[in-house]
């Protein structure tokens, strides 16, 4: 858990320094959403190609990987001084947080106590959000407060990384090294049979929760500097922690219902926040758009972790990390592509008008949710129906 915390928190380092460099670089808008875009590029590259590898070569070895490729990523951000060295150590990051988001995440979950029966989730779905958070606020407050405030935050992300690569070598192992590690390269999206009605709900959940966190990156900088008037590094890494931290808070109180009921509840709360949202930037209300910030985030722990609690159920050892790598390929799926789009459009609109489009898209998520939620069939089926992977049972044809 320590070590998937390390490894987001890196990834939210550069957020707080993003109006740094806009300031003193030249950055437009749309160039920081290319760096939130590429980040997000990296990840759904790996996650496709090397997502099932650690069932082949063990957890340790894909986890020390994902922590190497965080730390180059950490160590070129200490040169930021045109785009493309910011894009090319977001990438790095991107295809570490891709190797951590199915190694590290099928780690926690193999080591978890069965009881209660929603902590696997909460644990392996928000350890990235408690990440996120701990490293936009520590970000800023470095940036802020402490010297060196283009540099210091990174060589502490990588000192964290280092020292969380030391404890996964003196972890016990939990997957056998087996073969057809060259075949699991091949790029296939797979979960369980007996939940995959799910996918179109978690989808959805996924992509509308997410897309609002990668709005956070990519817009709020300018938008806390532009609309609500504060050009603080610590009070921009308040801000996102304000979407991140409610996650991690909220998402054992959707272990009191069922999976579906609680994606309704999250996706219903997390609509809420938006409005508040949209409504704190007409107004300029910095107070308002942090309470609406709160609230949303709250509801997306809710219905992520509940997501990922459906998707999970009934798992196996050699499925969990196919199925994480399907859980963050949507979600960096929908982090991705409203940013691409949006970024090109905020040369012609403003913020205030892209926050109301990512409103809308929480709009059609939450109804969507709420209309067509399910819960997993808990009729008791073989593992190899439940889950046919060609590469663990080579007799099983591909549909």
């Amino acid at each position: 858990m320590g070590s998937l915390v390390a490894s987001f928190a890196a990834t939210a380092a550069p957020i707080p320094l993003f109006n740094t460099y806009r300031a003193e670089d030249g950055f437009t808008n749309a160039s920081i959403s290319l760096a939130v875009v590429t980040y997000s590029v990296g990840t759904i590259a790996t996650l496709l190609v090397l997502g099932r590898l650690s069932n082949h070569l063990g957890r340790r070895l894909t986890a020390i990987a994902s922590l190497g490729l965080l730390l180059l990523g950490c160590l070129l951000l200490l040169n930021v001084y045109d785009l493309g060295t910011l894009l090319a150590g977001r990438l790095l990051m991107g295809v570490g947080a891709g190797l951590a988001s199915s190694s590290l995440t099928s780690y926690i979950v193999d080591t978890a106590p069965t009881r209660p029966e929603w902590l696997a989730s909460v644990a392996s779905s928000q350890g990235p959000m408690l990440g996120l958070t701990l490293g936009a606020i520590a970000s800023g407050a470095l940036v802020q407060f402490a010297p060196w405030p283009r540099d210091l935050i990174y060589l502490v992300c990588a000192g964290l990384l280092v020292l969380a690569a030391g404890l996964i070598v003196i972890s016990p192992e939990t997957a056998e090294s087996t073969p057809g590690a060259w075949r699991s390269l091949i790029p296939r999206v797979r979960v369980a049979t007996r939940v995959r009605h799910l996918l179109p709900v978690a989808a959805a959940v996924f992509l509308a929760t997410w897309a609002t966190g990668a709005f956070y990156q990519a817009f709020m900088p300018a938008l806390v500097a532009d609309q609500l008037h504060t050009h603080s590094p610590l009070l921009l890494g308040l801000v996102f922690a304000a979407y991140m931290a409610p996650s991690v808070l909220g998402a054992p109180v959707g272990g009191r219902f069922t999976s579906a009921a609680a994606q309704r509840i999250g996706m219903t709360i997390f609509l809420a926040g938006w409005i508040g949202i949209v409504a704190a930037i007409a107004i300029g209300t910095l107070a308002l758009f942090i309470a609406a910030t709160v609230v949303a985030g709250a509801g997306q722990g809710i219905a992520i972790s509940a997501a990922t609690r459906g998707l999970l159920y009934g798992s196996t050892h050699v499925d969990r990390a196919p199925t994480f790598s399907t859980i963050y390929l949507l979600c960096y799926s929908g982090a991705a592509f409203p940013s691409l789009i949006s970024g090109q459009l905020s040369n012609a609109f403003s913020l205030p008008q892209i926050a109301l489009g990512y409103g809308g898209l929480a709009i059609v998520a939450t109804l969507f949710t709420v209309l067509a939620a399910r819960n997993p069939h808990t009729d008791t089926i073989s593992t190899v129906s439940n889950y046919d992977d060609p590469d663990r049972h080579p007799g099983l044809t591909r549909p």
